[in-house]
């Protein structure tokens, strides 16, 4: 891909050789490129250095020569953003570059943890350090509430997800669970219009009121005025639907 304001017919992707001349105030690296004696010069963050992460990260010694793949959509304060990680593994990168969003991509459950789920996929190389290069943040694994990642996914078990983007700092497919099947709040809001009353469950408190399931990975919130009674988590409620709006998935109750 060419873009605006990159000299040379340069495109991103690119893998340039160069050598290091110092650092920025951030502590990225700075390059002097190959074929550019006037400019502009290369800069590579710190997060850019390497996705392996097993290893201490290599210092910026000047004369120190690098090669290093363009990420940038243009010129940064006069310098070209620039990965070496992306160099040290072409086919990683190229692999993560070609996926489209919303493409499925199948893979199995490797690694759980407190911030997200690690999917081995089953197309494209592993990662360096990681698991799997596939990644689910928590938000993503599930329509409906849940309080551990375990109660949606388990190690091993095979998963469909949707691709989302490429995370090139780590260099991971960043990957939606939930979005791999139908979302149940259009479902509901093709059903329900403002006025219906239904029967919910309070699922959660927040300091304006409760939020509570109306059906399978839906929940609306029933503001309960300061110094009021409110229900407790777990309790039936008699809701009437106030406001539904679809695109940010917010459902607004009242009592009935």
């Amino acid at each position: 891909m060419v873009v605006d304001g990159l000299p040379g017919g340069m495109r991103v992707g690119d893998v340039l050789s160069g050598t290091v001349v110092g650092t920025t105030r951030s502590q990225s690296w700075e390059v002097a490129l190959d074929g550019f004696p006037d400019g502009p010069r290369g800069e590579i963050g710190l997060l850019d250095l390497t996705w392996d992460f097993s290893r201490e990260r290599p210092r910026a010694e000047p004369g120190r020569r690098v090669s290093a793949a363009v990420t940038a959509e243009g010129l940064r304060d006069g310098r070209i953003g620039l990965s070496r990680a992306a160099a040290e593994h072409p086919g990683l990168w190229a692999f993560l570059a070609s996926l489209s969003p919303g493409e499925p991509l199948t893979g199995t459950i490797a690694l759980i943890r407190r911030f997200g789920v690690f999917v081995a996929l089953d197309e494209g190389p592993p990662h360096p350090s990681f698991a799997g290069v596939g990644f689910i943040t928590v938000p993503e694994l599930s329509w409906s509430r849940f309080r551990d990642a375990e109660e949606v996914v388990r190690v091993g078990q095979r998963v469909t997800c949707r691709f989302l983007c490429f995370d090139t700092t780590n260099g991971e497919a960043r990957l939606s669970l939930r979005a791999a099947s139908p979302d149940p709040f259009q479902a509901f809001a093709d059903r329900v219009a403002v006025g219906d009353r239904l029967r919910g469950e309070v699922v959660a408190e927040v300091p304006f009121g409760v939020f509570v399931r109306v059906a399978r990975g839906v929940e609306g919130l029933l503001p309960v005025p300061a110094g009021a009674g409110r229900s407790e988590p777990g309790e039936g409620v008699a809701v009437a639907v106030a406001e539904v709006d679809r695109g940010a998935r917010r459902l607004l109750l009242a009592p009935a």
